[in-house]
């Protein structure tokens, strides 16, 4: 990029780090990594119990598991969506 052009999108062109970027991202919607942790940790129990799981078919045990761990995403993002229309609709902020 030369010097005497200005950046078509500043905001992403700063010189922040990537750990930064995340922290922000993390606070402006924090519903979405608690649904990404709940998802890993459905897939990590899964995988558990496939090794124990005893007469069960593998496919309807991967059915359970897809489910669990389709269930906690989808909760996870409809608390997030039901935690930013009341804070934009009932708190508020101040402007």
């Amino acid at each position: 990029m030369s010097s005497g052009q200005e950046p078509v999108f500043p905001e992403y062109e700063t010189e922040t780090s990537q750990t930064s970027k995340l922290v922000k991202k993390f606070k402006e919607t924090p519903f979405v990594p608690i649904g990404m942790a709940g998802f890993a940790m459905v897939v990590g129990y899964g995988l558990y119990k496939l090794k124990h799981r005893g007469d069960t078919k593998m496919s309807l045990h991967l059915i359970h598991m897809r489910v669990a761990a389709q269930g906690f995403v989808v909760g996870a993002i409809t608390c997030g969506v039901l935690y930013s229309m009341v804070r934009e609709y009932m708190v508020k902020p101040k402007e």
